[in-house]
């Protein structure tokens, strides 16, 4: 239960109050950040001692494949995952097993040890939701919430070929609604729906087969809906050509095409106290942009095309952007973009799953894994850290794996150790193709990362992007009593000792959430209570009745009955509403 308690003496990390080091202390009662507290208070509250330790809130994941029926696949094609890795029953947690796709139990261990409170998954397909829903609910540790997958639906597709915006935002209201998600996700715009029919699209302009709409009529549509609907996150985008050489220039021009479009979150929440604006001003979050930024015209010319996105997002304030590291070894790749995986499979040979979900979106998985031998893998590494080190604001951008598409977010704490250390990128760029070296900048790269930029890439950041900074990733006061210690003396740290910075990472001293002390050194010591929160939106009666008398002409395309369609409020674990003001 949420308790009191008093952090003394750390040195405290929380960019949304231009907190930077400083030593202090942090209050928290009945589970939210505090003033302070009173003299009969601090006799009954837990008292830790932080001295010569690092504390920030708790970390914040805005984008993790983590639950749902894609998901789920990439358990049952990775056997070896689990019997490599696995979690013995305690008195206190469950079993589990999996390594770069953990049992939602494990999953939710894992996120908590390293001190993480808040993990949305990335991708719910309409028709999947209630599955989706049903194992974030079993996700122990972590308050969660998903974005809804609407870039290939066939109902807006056939309202932007009629120019009916009305009817479309509608929908989008009405989904996210029915479905108990949060955000938008677009994946490869277009081109999902021409692979139901073994094609993609080839460009921003090619209309797709059977709705006659383009990409960027897509992107520009969700986006503009996006921000009249008032959501609180920008649209999130995977463009179009991921994982070819040379789609680093779609990606640029898909990000020029929101340009325009202002940011407009209307939300009714009570924001915590934070000196800098903690509302998101971008109108697209482009998800692992290493993925979308590869340079060359072929396997064997290619290179790292980061720096044509980089140097692009240094000069607008619309984009916000996600990394998709690649750490090393072994990797599941799963997404919605059904004919990128399928091209990798003709690729590797690997084995591959791949999925159609009706009138919707589609999906794919694949098993991988990444070598440091391997050139086009070495450059990828390298990549990823291009993406957070050439970015001058880091305000624009956030750390992610796209776990577990460019390896497991267990392996966080190695990357922020990469962009921390120069010492330890170099030792593994020594250990690489020399590829890496050769067809990326980063070699030439000197940058070293503070805690500070790093309390921004994994929890300020992520929080103010999606909307959720009103009570996470800061340590203001009102907001949530998520904070996380580290073993790290910000006074004594000393960068080139990278090993001893990974092992501080990836097992924090506390992770505190909700003001209850759940993982202490590694071991889960409480499972706390949780939540999942959507967006709750309404539009005029009128526009809405006459969007779903379309819906349910249409349904006859489903295989289930309308009526069976809307996820129940009973397959959220403590389903919390973030009430949504579209505009008039």
């Amino acid at each position: 239960m949420a308790g009191t308690i008093a952090v003394k003496n750390g040195y405290v990390f929380d960019p949304l109050n231009e907190v930077n080091g400083e030593r202090m202390d942090v209050f928290i009662r009945d589970g939210k950040v505090v003033r302070e507290l009173s003299a009969s208070e601090m006799d009954n509250a837990k008292v830790i001692d932080a001295s010569g330790m690092t504390v920030m809130a708790g970390g914040v994941d805005s984008h993790s494949h983590v639950a749902g029926a894609k998901v789920n696949a990439g358990r049952l094609m990775r056997p070896e995952d689990h019997y490599k890795c696995y979690m013995k029953k305690t008195p206190l947690t469950h079993s589990g097993s999996g390594y770069t796709v953990p049992t939602v139990y494990l999953g939710g261990y894992e996120y908590s040890k390293m001190g993480y409170t808040t993990v949305f998954e990335a991708a719910v397909p309409p028709l999947e939701a209630r599955h989706t829903h049903e194992e974030m609910r079993a996700t122990p540790m972590l308050d969660m919430g998903g974005y809804l997958v609407l870039g290939n639906n066939w109902f807006l597709m056939r309202y932007m070929n009629e120019g009916d915006f009305d009817k479309a935002a509608a929908y989008v209201a009405w989904m996210m609604r029915t479905h108990k998600t949060y955000g938008i996700k677009c994946v490869n715009p277009a081109g999902v729906e021409n692979w139901g029919w073994g094609e993609n699209v080839s460009s921003l302009d090619q209309a797709n087969i059977h709705f006659e709409v383009t990409p960027t009529e897509i992107i520009k549509n969700l986006t503009e809906i996006n921000e009249h609907l008032g959501f609180p996150m920008p649209l999130h985008l995977h463009a179009n050509n991921l994982g070819h050489p040379g789609c680093w220039e779609t990606t640029r021009e898909s990000l020029k095409i929101p340009s325009n479009v202002k940011a407009k979150p209307n939300v009714d929440v009570e924001w915590a106290e934070t000196k800098m604006n903690a509302k998101r001003h971008e109108s697209v979050y482009l998800t692992h942009c290493q993925f979308n930024a590869f340079g060359g015209t072929s396997w064997r010319d290619f290179e790292s095309g980061v720096k044509g996105i980089t140097d692009y997002v240094n000069s607008k304030d619309h984009v916000v952007m996600d990394s998709g590291c690649v750490p090393f070894g072994d990797a599941t790749v799963m997404t919605g973009d059904g004919p990128a995986i399928h091209d990798l499979y003709v690729l590797t040979g690997n084995k591959w799953s791949n999925t159609d979900v009706e009138c919707e979106c589609g999906s794919g998985v694949l098993p991988f894994t990444y070598l440091k031998s391997n050139p086009v893998h070495s450059v990828q590494w390298a990549m990823g850290l291009e993406v957070l080190l050439y970015v001058n604001d880091p305000w624009k951008s956030i750390m992610t794996t796209d776990s577990p598409n460019g390896g497991p977010f267990t392996k966080y704490p190695l990357i922020m150790a990469w962009l921390m250390s120069l010492k330890a990128r170099q030792d593994t760029m020594s250990e690489c193709h020399k590829w890496a070296q050769d067809r990326s900048g980063l070699g030439g790269e000197e940058r070293e990362m503070s805690l500070y930029d790093l309390a921004i890439l994994t929890r300020a950041n992520p929080a103010r992007t999606i909307g959720m900074a009103y009570r996470k990733g800061t340590l203001g006061v009102g907001a949530d009593g998520d904070v996380s210690i580290y073993n790290i003396d910000p006074k004594k740290l000393d960068v080139n000792d990278y090993e001893s910075l990974i092992r501080n990472l990836q097992n924090s001293e506390y992770t505190i959430k909700d003001g209850e002390v759940v993982a202490r050194q590694g071991e889960i010591v409480a499972i706390p209570e949780k939540r999942t929160y959507y967006s709750d939106i309404k539009v005029p009666d009128a526009d809405e009745k006459h969007m779903l008398e379309d819906v349910k002409e249409w349904f006859r395309y489903y295989t289930l009955g309308f009526s069976n369609y809307p996820t129940p409020d009973r397959y959220l674990a403590n389903p919390t509403p973030m009430t949504v003001n579209p505009l008039r």
